[in-house]
């Protein structure tokens, strides 16, 4: 029941908008199973706490009976809003139509995935359903904690400003209160833009009603989309480079897709491959198609025997295009339910499972998996990556990048969500650790052992800035709107923006500093803009992609605009 972590402007709120047309299942009550399907799925975006301030999407407790929009304090969206004020009701027939298939019924809805099964739909709102009483207080600050501050937030965006965190700046765990403050996400404001860097420009390349959320460009200049909640991949067309002329759906039917990557690469791919919520596809392609010429085939059937918690699975082939990597997120924030040891003795688990490897519901989760181009030979690549996305292969060094979104919960401004070259083997830390050797509070005394062993990434983001989609920046050849030589090899990366910090932060896109193909640590603000207030937004950066003619396209998942960046001629 979980969006991508960050950005649920409707939850189970959507259910104002539900058509109700079936009764839910009328099986007894099962409220141990429900609570476990709850874990599983949705804990780590909602809370059943009512002592406890929202998650990225509202609290739970209570649910069945309370009014549309009756969070206190919680981001609704004006139509939401809207709704509980004209006094619709969450009912438990409400709940079964909503989680059977949550975009068909509230289209629109960032809730990830549905459950089709009626008897665990049953189990989850009997659980719900048991969440009744009068709410407790709330749970007293501790006493170091202190009120949000405006250092790193959004009002300091502005194209060419630089940031350098180190390791040695971290703040202290819980330093801060933990934050729910989702943004509510309005219209664009007529004619604004967003803000880029001097001597570019931005104009709008396309619209799409689907708000897909990543891009990829074809070899032959083709715009392919991840319309991860219409199920489908889309493609757009330019004849001159600057704005879409034509606008096709290439494949239909997938489930919530998002990764893509061509293979093999080169000018003549022979197939699209794509990563849902819990599988691999591959579709066959030719240069050129804008429609596919066979049916999707699978070649990996299950990623984990979870797909609830993070669901942005991004694809990426090794330089010699003999190894899929896949990216796997976490299905909790930090695993605080899986017991202290494995299932199997330890050096055994970690044998199978990699340096790390957490059990429970998040075996083979908050990894980078490897498998041959067929789909076979699955193998864990690194561990301890809460929630990479963005997966990337450095074209000149074949080295492994991807954005990592940290855990929650710790206070505004730690831990820093982070990018790093990723190492085949590699440990990074989750759930146990963060940044090195700092030691998860949560968790503190589980993982002595790991201590010593957690690689630091290389390029520490301000904290819960969401970074998803990035792209290392190399003009085509004999692009027209190539951006200047100083930017070559250097990478963008979209900053989806936050939800548990006091005042947002993220909502733009940023330039990673490079040198000879290793991050400097250092990067820049490079388009913003998108944040009115600290409450409201227009805009959220989910991708980036490079365009045959050189120009930089920004994917808006929030607006459902493709934005396009270039220099200035």
């Amino acid at each position: 029941m979980h969006a991508n972590s960050l950005s649920l402007a409707l939850t189970f709120a959507g259910l104002a908008m539900v058509s109700v047309a079936q009764a839910a299942p009328k099986a007894a009550p099962n409220v141990a199973a429900g609570r476990t399907i709850f874990q599983n799925n949705c804990a780590s975006c909602h809370t059943v706490d009512a002592a406890l301030a929202p998650l990225a999407g509202p609290g739970l407790f209570g649910v069945v009976g309370r009014k549309a929009a009756g969070v206190a304090g919680f981001n609704y969206s004006a139509a939401l809003a809207k709704a509980g004020a004209a006094g619709t009701n969450w009912t438990r027939a409400e709940l079964d139509v909503f989680l059977l298939d949550p975009a068909k019924r509230v289209p629109g809805t960032t809730m990830p995935v549905g459950l089709p099964d009626a008897t665990m739909r049953g189990a989850l709102i009997d659980y719900l359903a048991s969440l009744q009483g009068a709410a407790t207080a709330p749970v007293a600050a501790q006493a170091s904690a202190q009120p949000a501050t405006r250092s790193g937030s959004w009002t300091e965006n502005q194209p060419g400003k630089l940031y350098h965190i180190k390791p040695t700046d971290l703040a202290a765990p819980f330093a801060t209160d933990s934050a729910g403050n989702s943004a509510r996400v309005q219209a664009r404001p007529n004619g604004t833009l967003p803000t880029v860097m001097p001597g570019f420009a931005v104009s709008v390349f396309a619209q799409d009603a689907d708000k897909p959320r990543v891009a990829l460009r074809a070899p032959n200049g083709d715009v392919f989309l991840a319309a991860t909640g219409a199920g489908a991949i889309k493609v757009l067309r330019s004849k001159n480079g600057k704005k879409a002329d034509s606008a096709g759906v290439f494949a239909t039917g997938l489930a919530r897709p998002y990764g893509m990557a061509f293979w093999p690469s080169g000018a003549n791919p022979q197939y699209l491959y794509v990563a849902g919520v819990n599988s691999v596809v591959r579709i066959p392609y030719r240069n050129g198609d804008l429609t596919a010429r066979g049916e999707p085939e699978i070649i990996v059937a299950e990623l984990s025997e979870t797909s609830g918690g993070h669901t942005t699975r991004t694809l990426a082939f090794s330089k010699d295009d003999r190894t899929l990597l896949l990216s796997i997120g976490s299905a909790t924030n930090v695993a605080a339910d899986i017991g202290r040891t494995p299932p199997a003795p330890l050096a055994q688990w970690e044998q199978q499972h990699g340096l790390g490897a957490a059990w429970g519901v998040e075996t083979d989760r908050a990894t980078v998996m490897a498998f041959d181009p067929d789909g076979k030979h699955r193998r864990t690549f690194a561990t301890g990556l809460r929630n990479c996305v963005g997966l990337l292969v450095l074209p000149a060094t074949g080295d492994v990048m991807c954005n990592v979104n940290e855990r929650d919960a710790l206070g505004d401004n730690l831990p820093p969500d982070y990018l790093t070259r990723v190492k085949q083997g590699g440990f990074y830390g989750w759930p146990w650790y963060y940044i090195g050797d700092n030691e998860d509070p949560r968790l503190a005394g589980h993982r002595p052992d790991l201590k010593g062993k957690t690689i630091v990434p290389d390029v520490l983001l301000q904290a819960h800035s969401a970074p998803l989609g990035m792209v290392a920046y190399h003009a085509p050849k004999g692009a027209a709107s190539a951006f200047p030589k100083e930017y070559e090899g250097d990478v963008f990366v979209a900053l989806h923006g936050s939800w548990n910090r006091g005042v947002r932060t993220g909502y733009k896109v940023v330039r990673v500093f490079m040198k000879n193909g290793v991050p400097t640590g250092q990067y820049q603000d490079f388009m913003s803009g998108m944040v009115v207030s600290d409450r409201d937004v227009w805009g959220r950066p989910a991708a980036v992609e490079v365009a045959r003619d050189g120009a930089l396209l920004v994917v808006d998942d929030a607006g459902g605009t493709l934005w396009r960046v270039a220099p200035k001629r």
